[in-house]
């Protein structure tokens, strides 16, 4: 803090407790002038309603003398009164790096417990639920929800539903949070819009929806030219690619017949960050195990 603002907060300081404590010593001693009746005078409702005068009762005294001797000592003991430290020492910064190292000194033996163990096995510890739950409210919540069921209208994947486009191994999650992932689905709008419509159709067909059964028939044979190299010829999908499974009515944009149209026509695009650069090796393990657990379990638990 500069000398200036110092000066500034001090002069606050002094002037706000000088004028209330003035006032503060003033107040039980003021003569209010006061009719017989001992009203001052003041009347509502034609006369209905007076006001009384009565002195402070003495727990007000009390309670106002002890709330300043609270406030002086305060400025003596802790940092408020321009660059005065105060006589504890003590700083918010000095708090948090305590209070950090009390965490710290806390998780370690059960971080390093939770690094021995497969991803597999954390996805299944009761500690590591917690734990991974508060990391994935502060990081993934954002994009994933709080209930982790992502959101279709982004292409923001459901995490609850079993459904992997990179393989739902210990080993392929801690890679993607790791690492991020970058989907791309190119735009097929050059096939033509009678193309994209019976694709729309052959893709809604392998999910197993209603369909024209005529314009899938005829999106086959591009579905198997085109769409068949990153999803297979059986629509099966490839998740060495990302590139989803056609087959199980699962939807990154939504199953409708114009979210798939929109998704063959226009393609998509699909960003997860990195997470090296903000979570540790150890942290990125515990998350990796409850996202695990969120695919078995189906929802997260709400406190």
């Amino acid at each position: 803090m500069s000398s200036g603002w110092s000066w500034w907060v001090i002069g606050l300081i002094v002037f706000n407790l000088g004028v209330t404590f003035l006032l503060f010593l003033w107040a039980p001693h003021a003569k209010v002038p006061v009719l017989p009746d001992g009203t001052t005078g003041h009347v509502w409702a034609h006369g209905v309603l007076r006001e009384g005068m009565h002195r402070l009762p003495g727990w007000w005294i009390v309670a106002s003398a002890a709330m300043y001797l609270f406030a002086f000592g305060y400025l003596v003991l802790y940092p408020g009164f321009g660059k005065h430290e105060g006589m504890l020492e003590w700083t918010s910064g000095k708090a948090l790096a305590s209070a950090t190292a009390a965490n710290a000194g806390k998780l370690e033996p059960v971080m390093k417990r939770l690094a021995a163990m497969s991803v597999e096995a954390v996805a299944a510890d009761a500690q590591a639920q917690r734990l991974g739950e508060r990391l994935f409210v502060d990081n993934c919540a954002a994009c994933h929800g709080r209930d982790g069921r992502g959101n279709p209208l982004l292409g923001i994947p459901d995490l609850t539903d079993g459904d992997w486009l990179y393989g739902d191994t210990g080993e392929n999650i801690t890679a993607s949070i790791r690492d991020g992932r970058m989907g791309m689905m190119p735009p097929w709008n050059a096939l033509g819009e009678e193309v994209v419509k019976n694709l729309t159709q052959y893709v809604l067909g392998l999910s197993g929806q209603p369909h024209d059964a005529t314009a899938a028939a005829a999106g086959k044979t591009a579905f198997e030219s085109t769409c068949g190299a990153c999803h297979g010829l059986e629509g099966k999908g490839n998740s060495q690619l990302g590139a989803p499974n056609l087959s199980d009515d699962v939807w990154l944009y939504g199953g409708t017949p114009a979210a798939i149209e929109t998704s063959i026509r226009d393609g998509r695009q699909g960003h997860m960050p990195a997470w090296t650069p903000r979570l540790s090796d150890d942290d990125i393990h515990v998350l990796a195990g409850y996202v695990l657990h969120l695919s078995t379990r189906g929802h997260v638990a709400t406190r």
